[in-house]
């Protein structure tokens, strides 16, 4: 019996430990991000001596963040093009994944493989070809450009995440509606959407994180500062001899910011809702 209780306590303290590395694995990179914010450049590129704390913290580094690179504008930019692409796609994504889910018509199965086939291409294969019918269309050079680009990459997955939320859904709820007098979209709308809330916010967190992290589109079909997301502005600080460690990392801790905010109100529903849509019943 005493064996037994110690191998479990050793079980249970090797898993302990493990997880302490990966939580410290992903802790770092941010702990070391946050106080090189606050750092003086002497102390930053000070290579004989590393400082794992700012032995003068100082708010010059953000200072110089937003009064001479415009980081105000590339949030805001940002923010404009991952909302409004977040809230299409999962508008887009509920109507799509409802349709799959509870329809059976011809070619649907190929609709799903084909889904299912756009995520194993790279998107920078893409981007050419939608690089000449953008640059035809006008569109180049505007948020527009960068919003049906996030729209086609993260649409087809969002679909498919969609799908798999309504299939855990009974449709004898739906069927109970429609004897009550509900047509089909006020009951997709006053019965079937509240209930998979949880999923909904999953597909429009994954939808935001995938704009709002992306750099290669916003480079490509971007050309002027005053349009530049957070990504592509960060990207300019670093130059061919001279690379702004602290003004850098002060964008990145910005960066970090709305996502960290927007998990934190958020990660009830995001957990609730990919584990439901995990496993089909």
């Amino acid at each position: 019996m005493k064996t037994y209780r110690m191998q479990r306590h050793m079980g249970n303290l090797g898993r302990t430990l493990i997880l302490l590395f990966f939580l410290l694995l992903v802790i770092m990179p941010m702990y070391w991000m946050a106080v090189t914010s606050f750092k003086t450049n002497a102390e930053i590129i000070n290579a004989q001596q590393i400082t794992y704390y700012p032995h003068e913290v100082t708010s010059e580094n953000f200072v110089q963040l937003f009064q001479l690179y415009d980081y105000r504008q590339m949030l805001l930019n940002s923010l404009i093009v991952s909302v409004s692409t977040g809230l299409c796609i999962t508008m887009l994504a509920i109507l799509g994944g409802y349709g799959l889910a509870r329809y059976t018509f011809r070619g649907k199965d190929m609709m799903l493989l084909f889904f299912l086939v756009t995520q194993m291409i790279p998107g920078i294969l893409v981007i050419i070809p939608l690089y000449v019918i953008f640059s035809k269309l006008g569109m180049i050079n505007t948020r527009l450009s960068l919003f049906f680009f996030y729209l086609i990459s993260n649409l087809p997955f969002c679909v498919i995440t969609m799908r798999s939320f309504f299939e855990r859904i009974p449709y004898t709820l739906e069927e109970a509606a429609y004897v009550d007098g509900c047509s089909k979209m006020k009951s997709l709308v006053r019965i079937v959407l509240p209930v998979m809330f949880p999923g909904i916010v999953a597909v429009f967190v994954f939808a935001f994180i995938g704009a709002w992290n992306e750099l290669i589109a916003g480079t490509i079909f971007i050309n002027t500062s005053n349009l530049w997301t957070v990504p592509v502005g960060l990207k300019s600080l670093i130059g061919k001899y001279d690379v702004k460690w602290g003004v850098l990392m002060a964008g990145g801790v910005c960066a970090l910011l709305p996502t960290a905010i927007m998990f934190a109100f958020m990660q009830k529903f995001v957990v609730e809702g990919l584990t439901a849509g995990a496993v089909k019943e």
